[in-house]
């Protein structure tokens, strides 16, 4: 009874899935879609699983909702991997993550590189594990001039040391007299932001949490949030198109 009501609900979830990328296509596709992935830890714990295989997990539907936004056409994923407040966690977790980032990033790097992907780093970077931070950084190298997709990943990232970074910089400039305080408007802020690419169009949350937690603050003001109940592990295309449909039938001001 069970092996055919997922076979049904496969079934459908594929009509659905065609339905939405035949309709999406034919409107205007977001440009930029920033993603929270929540719920590693849950979908783990559900299955009696360790927090460790929520996050591997996590990294496996990573790679196919990257692949799902090639095809789309957008141009621009940023993720929230690892925030500053994630330094708070137990350090066995955080130890394994750090590990986990660099071994996908090296292990994938052919792939990304092969299929047009720029991988870009936001966050203090050198508040990462120096084996990390390396290996990100050489991918960054890499990948510099691919143009399909920017995958931007947001890691030991927060939006508020987001904003003093960039006014750190600012306060520098108007001492080295290169700028001076009149010359201070949203335009320079935004200029000496982490990266200074187009603000998301559409901000997707997993696990059915309604708040962004310190995510990409300056940059989301005009936004268009999406949450849904489904745990990131799950989150899959079908899950995706469902988003951006309910972002095209939007009447964005």
């Amino acid at each position: 009874m069970k092996n055919n009501f997922m076979k049904s609900l496969r079934f459908w979830r594929y009509i659905g899935e065609g339905f939405f990328m035949k309709t999406i296509k034919k409107r205007k596709i977001p440009s930029h879609v920033a993603f929270i992935m929540d719920g590693n830890g849950r979908w783990a714990n559900k299955r009696g699983l360790t927090r460790y295989e929520g996050h591997k997990a996590g990294v496996d539907t990573l790679r196919k909702i990257l692949t799902c936004c090639r095809k789309l056409g957008i141009r621009y994923m940023t993720i929230y991997a690892f925030s500053t407040e994630n330094w708070k966690r137990p350090k066995d977790e955080v130890d394994k993550l750090m590990n986990l980032f660099k071994e996908q990033i090296e292990k994938n790097i052919v792939e990304l590189d092969k299929n047009g992907v720029k991988v870009r780093i936001i966050g203090r970077l050198q508040g990462l594990p120096e084996t990390t931070r390396n290996s990100f950084q050489k991918a960054e190298e890499r990948t510099k001039d691919n143009k399909d997709i920017d995958l931007n990943i947001a890691l030991n990232y927060g939006g508020r040391t987001e904003i003093i970074d960039s006014f750190r910089k600012i306060i520098k400039q108007i001492k080295d007299e290169s700028i001076n305080e009149n010359d201070v408007d949203e335009d320079l802020v935004k200029e000496n932001l982490y990266i200074n690419i187009p603000e998301p169009d559409l901000l997707i949350r997993t696990s059915g949490e309604m708040r962004i937690s310190n995510f990409l603050i300056w940059q989301t003001a005009y936004t268009e949030y999406y949450s849904t109940k489904v745990l990131w592990p799950d989150f899959d295309s079908y899950e995706l198109l469902k988003a951006v449909y309910n972002y095209q039938k939007r009447k964005r001001k």
